[in-house]
């Protein structure tokens, strides 16, 4: 067993643990009436929580044209083409899962759609879902053409003429999302509850969904969570961050009220909307992260863009103030250095709240704001799989944000060293929701059975702290006080591993698997 030192039995009654201690302590509470699980020599572990994905979105792609696999633009094709001859009757083709690193330059085009797809619109996310992909029957369809301005927040790529390519980033994706068709009800249920059994199948309990809202043709899942806890489906606890719209302003506060009430009232006790998610900036890989220094060209040489700040810092401030007042939780987006400064500024005013604030991403943070985050209580919810050298990082981020600002990328190692706590989170379907992977990462600085050299080995973290980030971590940032550990009086929420990842070299630490997992005492996941 992890996490309790000597200890080799747990007993659970009613959905809570009882008893943590040797064989013989344990056996004591053993009745006629008692289930004995042998675990054969392998680790229990606390349930892993997600502390940001997006499992609703995971699970459309699933039940949509899932371009998650091929990883080449020939292979997207024809992808994209059997799916399109196989539903000829959907009047749309709609998918996600592409990369910016499978195209060259980073930006695929509307021309090579057109070639597989003419006669329907097309609308395709990118893994990261901060662009998307549409042929020209889609850009037709929501009247994009090279008059159309970019809008507040977003961007169209336009050639060296000037004509769409098809690619729309941030908001400019909701020109065709909001004319493409919506998801029913049913459609969200089976996506939400076909992501449920994925994440239980790898020990995950608990997550927060970390949009929940109309967000660049995604659907809002916040009455999918609703109807689903109420009616005894939604098995792992959940925390929804309900979104803040950028372009609007504190007269959504009246309607976040109103959502977490009805939230409340569900009518389950595994949902609640307590958390509001602010998107500061966008991604470095189409220069939208908000940078304090301009981007470079990839030659060296300054260019004139620094990124987005989606919400003025000024407003930012005023907002989590007023949030934090009426007792939501903020879950802020913060990818660039300039975006995370603006967070955390916004976040002195109401340091080391009771609300738990975190930042998930911090993918770039100036070496002065580092200490910042254990001094103003600011959770760092990290998504270690990305810091890694990979085609995405080694050639559309580095080249573009230089030698100095790409040693700042993921400094997990140094907040925690100042003091800052850890909670850890998949961002799937962005990237991979399998905990241990992620937790390979953070160790190791480098992808299981990959031959790169580690990003950063100087901000890895031991074994420990990061299966602390992911457990207790998160269970700290979503509220759940009563999970993340194994003690007498908590929730049965609980993991088996396959191995004892300590047992083996660090390099083998992604090879762990989820054996079984139980969410308040009852399985729902066994190999």
């Amino acid at each position: 067993m992890y996490g309790v030192r000597g200890a080799t039995a747990c007993a659970v009654d009613q959905g809570v643990i009882v008893a943590v201690g040797s064989d013989d302590e344990v056996s004591s509470l053993v009745t006629a009436r008692t289930e004995v699980v042998d675990l054969a020599g392998r680790p229990l572990l606390p349930g892993f929580q997600d502390a940001h994905a997006h499992p609703v979105f995971a699970g459309l792609n699933l039940l949509r044209c899932d371009l998650t696999e091929p990883h080449d633009e020939a292979g997207y094709l024809r992808e994209l083409a059997a799916y399109a001859a196989a539903h000829g009757n959907r009047p749309w083709v709609m998918g996600a899962g592409w990369s910016y690193d499978a195209f060259g330059g980073g930006q695929p085009h509307r021309a090579a759609l057109d070639g597989v797809i003419a006669d329907r619109p097309v609308y395709l996310a990118v893994q990261d879902a901060h662009s998307a992909w549409c042929n020209s029957r889609a850009l037709a369809l929501a009247g994009i053409d090279r008059h159309t301005p970019d809008p507040e927040g977003g961007r169209i790529e336009r050639d060296a003429d000037g004509e769409p390519t098809g690619v729309l980033h941030e908001s400019a994706m909701e020109l065709v999302s909001s004319v493409a068709p919506r998801p029913d009800a049913a459609e969200i249920r089976r996506a939400l509850l076909l992501a449920q059994s994925r994440l239980h199948a790898l020990g995950v309990t608990a997550w927060q969904d970390a949009i929940l809202g109309d967000y660049g043709g995604w659907p809002d899942a916040f009455d999918a969570y609703r109807s689903a806890d109420a009616d005894g489906l939604l098995t792992a606890r959940v925390r929804g961050a309900l979104w803040w719209e950028p372009s609007r302003g504190l007269e959504q506060l009246a309607e976040l009220r109103e959502r977490r009430a009805m939230a409340r009232a569900s009518g389950g006790a595994n949902f609640r909307a307590e958390t509001v998610k602010i998107m500061q900036d966008g991604v470095a890989e189409n220069f939208t992260a908000a940078m304090i220094d301009p981007y470079l060209d990839g030659c060296g040489c300054a260019t004139d863009r620094r990124g987005i700040s989606r919400v003025d810092p000024a407003e930012l401030r005023e907002i989590v103030s007023l949030l934090d007042a009426d007792g939501f939780q903020v879950h802020f987006h913060a990818i660039g250095d300039r975006a995370v400064r603006e967070v955390l500024d916004a976040v002195e005013p109401v340091a080391r709240s009771a609300r738990r604030h975190h930042v998930a991403h911090v993918q770039v943070v100036h070496p002065s704001d580092v200490p910042r985050f254990g001094r103003l209580g600011l959770t760092v919810t990290m998504q270690a799989l990305w810091a890694v050298h990979e085609p995405a990082m080694d050639e559309m981020t580095i080249p573009f944000l230089g030698a100095e600002r790409a040693g700042w990328q993921y400094p997990f190692g140094a907040v925690r060293a100042e003091g800052g706590r850890l909670a850890a989170g998949s961002d799937w379907p962005v990237s991979d929701p399998d905990p241990m992977r992620a937790i390979h990462v953070a160790v190791n600085r480098v992808a299981h059975r990959c031959d790169e050299p580690p990003l950063g080995p100087e901000q890895a973290l031991d074994l420990g702290t990061a299966l602390e980030a992911y457990t207790a971590g998160s269970a700290y940032v979503n509220h759940f006080d009563d999970s993340g550990r194994i003690a007498p009086g908590l929730r049965a929420d609980l993991t088996v591993l396959d191995r004892d990842p300590f047992a083996g070299p660090p390099t083998e630490i992604g090879a762990t698997r989820a054996a079984l997992t139980w969410v308040a005492g009852h399985l729902v996941h066994t190999t």
